[in-house]
């Protein structure tokens, strides 16, 4: 009997944002990926294990970037992260005192509470390696880890420069291989962004399948009969997925899950909302704000009603996630049976890839809906959870197409990544990776010192590319820092490009630097030179 498929991939990606210099408060930067680890990535463990133990046989497909990978095993990270859960459970035990017979100390010793059960689970149960408990799932089978571009870059932008996209495409499929032990089957494109002739890129290097926006496959030659509903391949027998059409709207549109005024609001933060004198225990520098995870109050419809939101009550919210959970649920049951009518002799696919950032970071609740999600459709048992690549056993039959160029940002052409915030940066990373490709031209098999000086300017050139920039300037999210950031990424390559014309360099830069920017320690310069 013909199956009716639900593909659920979480993508979880992070800008490599780092810091080594214990004299510098990185408070405000290290908040965004100890939020993420806090909200998201332990709590997304827990329920992965307890699923497992349940006896319950789900299938998710995990994509998580080689930077995040890289910073989630950085021994100073991790130190670093402790550092920051041992502050933010003091904090709440402050609270507790602060809230003694008011309101909100409920609440407050629930988000203590659960703080201490975050630090227990990542140290204690995962022995600080959240890698390592990815990577057991994913031999179990609950999980299929994705690969992605090495830092997220938007490949269209590159798409004269081949071997730019050659580079970001081998780099983010070796992490793989070194962080998970396989690169996988398939491949995640950033942002959805599909160029022409990426096919040809992705297909040599050993990729059955990628996911591209449903628009590349709506309006492909030749015009698809089945839609979005089962896969199609391109001329070389690369297997292509299309993503549901706004697959997140139902969780953050107007009337999306996310605003009811029954959940926890994410952004009342006691980091924001209290008085310095009530947030010394942080250790903070400058009285930087973050957000600590202690947030009391619920959404509110109209932001004038803010200042007075009333307190966040979890057993409401949690009934608001069974009813929602079910509406999700019936809905994708719904559409898969729609196309199964047509589809009498296709297995009905629906792939839905969705943000990490929904599950804990914009919806506290949005891992318990996660969990309702699974649990309802393992007991109704009327659709599968499954991964791509349990979907393309007859890759080499499906029909052709050539696929439209298109992304998966609302315009459809990644207007976001080239803007008038960050536009000025494409003309310094072009500049670079042109440079670059011509370095492993001249240069092409240096060892010693010009060696690691080639590795570290490929590495920085891949930093300079990261798609994690142009979208966080876009957003205003750190715009300084991350302005900064990139131009030290420019001005690394650029002082390496001129020392190897000028034969010399200072080995204390070299070395400094490589400490500061340690990822991809197997780095090889030669990604970046023309394939024969």
């Amino acid at each position: 009997m013909c199956k009716k498929n639900l593909v659920l991939i979480i993508n979880a990606h992070q800008g490599y944002i780092r810091n080594i210099n214990e004299k510098i408060d990185f408070s405000a930067e290290n908040e965004i990926l100890f939020s993420a680890m806090t909200d998201t990535y332990i709590p997304l463990l827990d329920l992965f294990n307890n699923l497992a133990d349940d006896g319950i046989n789900y299938k998710i497909g995990l994509v998580l970037s080689s930077t995040l990978c890289s910073l989630i095993s950085d021994s100073k990270i991790i130190q670093q992260y402790e550092n920051y859960l041992e502050n933010c459970i003091s904090l709440g035990e402050n609270e507790l005192k602060r809230l003694n017979g008011k309101p909100e100390a409920k609440n407050a010793e629930y988000c203590l509470k659960r703080l201490k059960k975050i630090k227990e689970s990542f140290i204690v149960k995962y022995h600080r390696n959240l890698i390592e408990q990815f990577k057991s799932l994913a031999q179990k089978e609950y999980l299929e880890l994705i690969p992605t571009a090495a830092t997220y870059a938007y490949l269209p932008h590159y798409q004269d420069l081949t071997e730019a996209i050659n580079a970001q495409v081998e780099t983010g499929l070796y992490s793989q291989k070194y962080f998970f032990g396989e690169a996988g089957e398939g491949f995640y494109i950033p942002y959805m962004g599909w160029t022409k002739g990426l096919e040809k890129i992705l297909k040599p290097y050993g990729v059955n399948y990628t996911i591209v926006d449903p628009r590349s496959l709506l309006f492909s030659n030749p015009k698809i009969e089945t839609g979005i509903f089962c896969p199609v391949r391109t001329g070389n027998s690369l297997a292509i997925f299309a993503a549901e059409p706004d697959s997140e709207k139902c969780f953050t549109g107007d009337d999306g899950f996310v605003s009811n005024p029954v959940y926890l609001s994410v952004h009342k933060d006691i980091g924001f909302e209290l008085k310095d004198e009530d947030l010394t225990v942080l250790e903070r520098k400058n009285n930087v704000r973050f957000l600590t995870g202690y947030r009391y109050w619920c959404n509110v419809e109209d932001e004038d009603e803010y200042e007075d939101a009333p307190l966040y009550d979890n057993e409401a919210a949690q009934k608001q996630i069974k009813e929602d959970a079910e509406k999700f649920v019936q809905a994708k049951t719904e559409k898969l049976n729609t196309a199964k009518e047509y589809l009498p002799e296709d297995d009905a696919v629906l792939v839905c890839p969705l943000s990490a950032e929904l599950f804990g970071q914009k919806w506290f609740e949005g891992i318990d809906f996660l969990e309702q999600v699974i649990r309802i459709i393992s007991k109704e048992n009327e659709i599968e959870l499954n991964t791509c690549k349990n979907l393309i056993s007859n890759q080499y039959t499906l029909p052709k197409a050539e696929l439209y160029p298109c992304s998966g940002d609302d315009s459809g052409y990644g207007e976001d990544l080239l803007d008038i915030t960050n536009s000025w940066m494409m003309r310094y990373v072009k500049k670079a990776s042109e440079r670059m490709i011509d370095l492993t031209e001249r240069l092409p098999s240096e060892t010693s010192l010009k060696g690691r000086m080639l590795n570290l300017a490929a590495k920085e050139i891949l930093l300079a590319q990261s798609g994690e920039w142009p979208a966080m300037l876009h957003s205003n999210q750190l715009p300084e820092y991350i302005k900064e950031r990139f131009k030290s990424a420019i001005l690394s390559f650029t002082t390496i490009y001129d020392s190897l014309a000028s034969n010399s360099v200072s080995t204390q830069w070299l070395t400094e630097k490589e400490k500061e920017d340690c990822l991809y320690p197997w780095m090889n310069y030669r990604i970046f030179s023309r394939k024969k």
